[in-house]
């Protein structure tokens, strides 16, 4: 098993602007769940702390080998995803993990 992890800061002028791109994207991944071979766990959360260096969304995957997180990113679902997303994140750190 492999897990990607995934943070986003993402754009809006105000905190309710923010909070609203920040739930686009969150549905956009949720809707995910159950079309990529080999993600056996997907989650997103959206940052409540309110802290200024905090991220807005974070994407906790699990895979189940690292080819199947490799076909991850070049899915078309992914791939959709991330077109429907555009421009919103400003911002975005990954980390791979055993």
């Amino acid at each position: 098993m492999i897990k990607h992890i995934v943070m986003w800061d993402v754009r809006g002028e105000t905190p309710e602007q923010k909070r609203h791109t920040a739930q686009l994207v969150k549905h956009a991944f949720e809707s995910l769940a159950g079309k990529i071979p080999g993600l056996t766990r997907l989650e997103v959360g959206m940052d409540v702390s309110g802290v200024d260096y905090a991220c807005d969304v974070v994407l906790y995957t699990e895979f189940a080998d690292q080819e199947a997180l490799f076909a991850y990113a070049s899915h078309p679902e992914h791939l959709r995803v991330k077109q429907v997303l555009g421009d919103c994140r400003i911002s975005r750190h990954q980390v791979d993990y055993i």
